[in-house]
Parts: structure tokens; sequence; C-alpha cells
């Protein structure tokens, strides 16, 4: 596997040319709910709609959750795209022997107070609207090595135009009371019903 390693300086250039990215591609990026952090752990749950959704959560991290990023990657893709390790990028390879390794570094991600891990459990790109999610089960093996509480961020993006030429980005935040003996069943069911809340809200817009 590709492990991450980590730059603060290259995560401080970074930010800048994130920052210029986001004022040029989007009207708008609002942060929808509220966030008690509870000083865990963050395992973060996010739709992957986008090329844009792994930096989005850097935003949020960096602006709200302060922790130290991880997200895990398919291992071809990462290959292609090698400076997200310095961003906090690892690698996972399904169907293969180095997948369980992938879950162990995973689960001591987990183990530390002072990080996140971010996770898009379907897997890859689906449009928004291609609802209800369906979670790729592997990485509850991950879930049964965690001993130690976490706290779960459940997080949504979603996108629209309405009458203007860049879009507006709704992210939607919430995170259950619960912070152990997570299930990835019990976490699709919680994350689908909080996606159809957020399509409603987003229904509702003008």
């Amino acid at each position: 596997m590709i492990v991450a390693k980590h730059s603060r300086y290259f995560e401080w250039i970074f930010s800048l040319y994130l920052s210029s990215a986001f004022k040029r591609s989007f009207r708008q990026i609002e942060t929808v709910g509220t966030i008690d952090d509870k000083g865990m752990p963050f395992l973060v749950i996010a739709n992957h709609i986008s090329w844009w959704d792994g930096f989005w959560i850097l935003r949020l991290n960096r602006n709200i959750l302060r922790r130290k990023f991880h997200v895990m990657m398919l291992e071809d893709q990462l290959q292609k795209n090698m400076f997200l390790r310095k961003l906090g990028a690892f690698s996972i390879r399904k169907k293969s022997k180095d997948m369980i390794e992938s879950l162990n570094y995973a689960s001591g991600i987990l183990q530390n107070p002072k990080s996140l891990l971010l996770l898009f459990p379907q897997g890859e790109i689906h449009s928004q609207y291609d609802v209800p999610l369906l979670f790729q089960k592997g990485w509850g093996r991950m879930l049964s090595k965690v001993n130690n509480p976490i706290q779960v961020l459940m997080v949504v993006h979603l996108l629209d135009y309405f009458s203007h030429s860049k879009p507006i980005l709704k992210q939607y935040v919430f995170s259950p009371e619960q912070t152990a003996d997570f299930s990835c069943d019990e976490l699709e069911t919680i994350y689908n019903d909080f996606y159809k809340q957020c399509l409603e809200n987003q229904k509702a817009l003008k």
C-alpha cells in the first residue's frame, strides 16, 4: 500500500491554492448544521459526487475540525496524483492481500484523537441524485478493530446553480450521538436518512 506522507509546508501552500480555486469556481460554499466536537478521532463519511469532494472536506477540517487529515483512496487513483500523499492520502487496493494492511492502517488512524479519516463509502463517483447510497462493506473490518470511542461526522454535498453562472455548494453536516460499536449497515441507514432530509432541504431553496 501507499502510506500518507504529510507535509505542513505543502499543506500551507496548497491551502492558498484551494482558497483561490474555490473563489474562482463557486459562488458560495456554505456549511449547514452544527458540529459538537467531542475531542475524539473523527470518521468523516461523505458522498462522492465530484473531483472536488476531498478538497471540500479539507476546507471543513481547516476551518472547523482542525485534525490531522487522512483520506483513503483507490491505489490506481493515488498513483496518478501522488502529491495527495502530502495532504494525508493513503491507498487501498480492493480484492488483494494489501487491503487488510490498508484497513489496519486506517483503524490505527482512528485511535488518535488528533486525527481525521475521510471515507467515501460508495467507493467511486456517483450522481448526487443517485440514492440511496450503497456502502461497500469491506471497511467494516476496519470498524471492528477500533476499540476506542470515535466521532462520526456525516457530510452531504449538494450543488445547484439557480440563476448564477457558478454553483452554490451546500455542505450539510450531521454527527450521530453514538460513539462506539458502529456497523456498516447501521451507518448506511443513518446516512441515507440524513441524505433524504438534505435533499428535501435543497428542494426548498431558491
